[in-house]
């Protein structure tokens, strides 16, 4: 019981770190935008952040939304998102992905951003009313929880959030449930070779950095497989760390499942 009640202190104080770190980083993309030279991108190093955006997709959104990106990817330009797709981003920060995944989803299609951060969803809201974004909605909640009934998503989005997850096996069968038979996954998240034990990882940077919660290659696609997922395809784009990769990751919900699909809303 001890152990047990040690495991969930820590779980909820690695939580709450994550959450502070995203916090202050909304704080300072905001105050950033009242000043005279407009706001500044948080300070992250070349393999994190808006510069994975092409030129055209940055220019097109709110300078708030640019800047708050933290990501390891571009999630939107690997989802093949198309018009009339309801797509839901975990994880969804300033609503980088969000705003350019609903333009893809044109009117008829919607887009949904998941974050349990007050502060980023009044950053990202914000940022939906200066894009001038009819059809987003963005959710408070965990995305160990998602706040939405199942089978109701076509795709599922996320850029570097799931590796911050105390229970990722908990994320998957979420995002399985709330997709659709026959609905798919595109997300960027760090991926560690194999090789690297969890100790190794976390000696190559912090939890809230995105490097010391992610999981091996192995055990990502086991993950995915275990919650119900197939054609899993896991392909690293560049390195962040030694042994660790940003990476893609796609995988599908068979049309028909026997997976669990009755959790949650």
């Amino acid at each position: 019981m001890r152990e047990q009640s040690t495991e969930l202190r820590e779980s909820v104080e690695l939580r709450e770190s994550v959450r502070r770190r995203y916090a202050e980083a909304a704080v300072q993309v905001a105050e950033g935008g009242t000043g005279c030279c407009g706001p500044q991108p948080v300070e992250i190093d070349e393999n994190f952040g808006s510069t994975l955006y092409a030129a055209d997709e940055r220019a097109a959104l709110p300078a708030e939304a640019v800047a708050a990106s933290l990501g390891c990817g571009n999630p939107t330009a690997v989802a093949e998102l198309r018009d009339g797709e309801r797509v839901l981003d975990l994880g969804s920060g300033g609503g980088i992905d969000v705003l350019l995944s609903a333009r893809r989803v044109g009117p008829t299609g919607k887009a949904y951003g998941l974050d349990m951060t007050d502060e980023m969803l009044r950053l990202a809201i914000a940022n939906a009313e200066k894009a001038g974004a009819r059809n987003v909605e963005f959710l408070k909640g965990t995305i160990e929880a998602i706040p939405l009934p199942s089978d109701t998503i076509d795709v599922v989005i996320s850029n570097c959030v799931i590796n911050l997850s105390v229970d990722k096996p908990a994320v998957f069968a979420e995002t399985f449930r709330v997709l659709r038979p026959g609905g798919r996954l595109g997300i960027s998240d760090v991926v560690a070779d194999d090789a690297l034990t969890p100790a190794q990882r976390a000696e190559r940077g912090d939890y809230v950095g995105c490097i010391a919660g992610a999981l091996s290659f192995t055990e990502y696609r086991q993950g995915l497989q275990a919650a119900g997922f197939t054609d899993v395809e896991i392909t690293p784009t560049h390195p962040v760390a030694d042994g660790m990769h940003s990476a893609i990751v796609r995988a599908t919900v068979p049309v028909e499942s026997d997976g669990p699909r009755t959790t949650g809303e």
